[in-house]
């Protein structure tokens, strides 16, 4: 499945989660994950969304390993069946 279909699937159901998946961008810091995931009740979690079977690269896997130094949930998501499980994840933390 296409990265596009992933993300769309991922918006709507943190959207009937009562949160938001947001487009992240941060200009000057490269490699970033492409989704903040807010959900209710302060539950955060940041997001790579790949096409199906694709990995993150180098850089984005050092950012992922900063922001979960810092104490923050970070998935890659390449399969819309992992959508469930992952935001089951975050609302039981």
């Amino acid at each position: 499945m296409l990265e596009k279909k992933i993300e769309q699937k991922l918006e709507k159901a943190v959207k009937v989660q009562g949160g938001l998946a947001l487009k992240f961008v941060s200009p000057n810091f490269d490699g970033m994950p492409d989704r903040i995931i807010l959900l209710p009740e302060g539950k955060l979690a940041f997001v790579e969304v790949k096409a199906n079977g694709k990995k993150p690269r180098a850089l984005q896997l050092a950012r992922h390993r900063t922001l979960k130094k810092l104490g923050f949930r970070v998935y890659v998501l390449d399969n819309e069946n992992q959508i469930e499980v992952m935001l089951l994840e975050i609302l039981s933390t």
